[in-house]
């Protein structure tokens, strides 16, 4: 059985501490996460939001204040992204939840790797391959669009 990092705390399988000195990151995708769900990024520390450390979204072109004990979930396998240098005197730090794609591969293969489905079960492995091109369409489903989250709001 595969126990999860903090039990009941968090639906993610990975997590990253950054806890001082310069917490800042270059414009980057993270392509190995997995692309069809979230990445949780709290800011910790002690700045000012709005003449540092802000995060970047380039996609969206909104450069985001981003105040302490903040969360911001992104999509962080799709968007670029990354943040403002923080500036001297400032004590950043940050918390980081993801998970990568491959986990959920290994799931869809019967908690298997690829080669490994492809060995035990040929004809599971063959449609899996054939249906590759469109799978993503499966997941971009999952996403809210525009207008269903502005009916929410009325």
């Amino acid at each position: 059985m595969v126990r999860g990092n903090f039990s009941v705390l968090s639906q993610f399988s990975a997590a990253a501490f950054d806890l001082g000195g310069k917490v800042w990151t270059f414009k980057h995708r993270d392509f190995l996460n997995w692309p069809f769900g979230w990445c949780a990024i709290t800011a910790l520390g002690i700045f000012d939001p709005g003449r540092t450390a802000q995060l970047i979204l380039w996609e969206l072109k909104l450069v985001i204040n981003f105040p302490h004990a903040t969360t911001v979930l992104i999509s962080s396998g799709v968007i670029t992204h990354s943040n403002i240098p923080v500036a001297t005197g400032d004590v950043p730090m940050s918390f980081t939840q993801y998970t990568a794609g491959t986990i959920f591969h290994w799931v869809e293969n019967s908690c298997r790797t690829e080669k490994e489905l492809q060995v035990a079960d040929p004809e599971c492995w063959g449609k899996m391959q054939t249906g590759k091109d469109k799978a993503y369409l499966r997941c971009v489903g999952n996403f809210s669009t525009v207008n269903e989250l502005l009916g929410k709001l009325k």
